[in-house]
Order: C-alpha cells, then structure tokens, then sequence
C-alpha cells in the first residue's frame, strides 16, 4: 500500500525559509513521479512543483522559480521541498502526490493517485 507522510510545516516571518520533506513508502514501479501542491483557504489547489523519479528532471511553478528547490533522498524514500524568501502568498496547506508513470502535466491533480494527509504552511509577522 503506497503511503505519502509529509512533515516540516510550521510558522515563519516573511523572508523566511522551510523544509518540507514527504517519505513515501509502499512503490514498487520504478518509474513515478512525486508533486507538490498546495490549497489557501478559498483557492483551489495548485501545483508547486514535481520531480521525476525516472530522470530527475524538476519542475515549478512560475510562482516559486528561483525560491523553491525539489530533491530526493533515495535510500530514506523522501522527497524535499526547500522553500526559500518565503511571502505571505505562498501561506497555504502543502500535500505531496504520486502518480505512476511521466512528468506530463505535472501541474495537474487529477493525474496524481495518491495523496498525503497535507502539512500547513503560515508566512506572517
């Protein structure tokens, strides 16, 4: 049974920095990719970015290129999302996914089958 656990959210001043990470269990496809996404209060929820187990290829949304970093820790099965110069926009609850298969249209959510139980992000002074 695959499994999505992400933790590391919390509170930070604007400007800020965090780490969320999300270890993954239970794959046994070799080829997948895992994506971040996240929900404000009232919004509908977004891809922040993806990383492709396959080739390693990143992606990102235009929102968090250049603030936001993806890596993967392959022996602990864990995905990293390093958030830096962190605004008040980008307060919101942070899921990561997987999806068996390619990075096309990573950004969609419907693409991705599993789903961790979400990690709150709060941006303010």
């Amino acid at each position: 049974q695959v499994q999505l656990v992400e933790s590391g959210g919390g509170l930070v001043q604007p400007g800020g920095s965090l780490r969320l990470s999300c270890a993954a269990s239970g794959f046994t496809a070799d080829y997948y990719v895992i994506g971040w996404f996240r929900q404000a209060p009232g919004k509908e929820r977004e891809g922040v970015s993806c990383i492709s187990f396959g080739d390693e290829s990143t992606y990102f949304a235009d929102s968090v290129k250049g603030r936001f970093t993806i890596s993967r820790d392959s022996a602990k099965n864990t995905v990293y999302l390093q958030m830096n110069s962190l605004k008040p926009e980008d307060t919101a609850v942070y899921y990561c996914a997987a999806a068996l298969g390619g990075s096309r249209y990573w950004w969609v959510k419907d693409k991705y089958d599993y789903w961790g139980q979400g990690t709150q992000v709060t941006v303010s002074s």
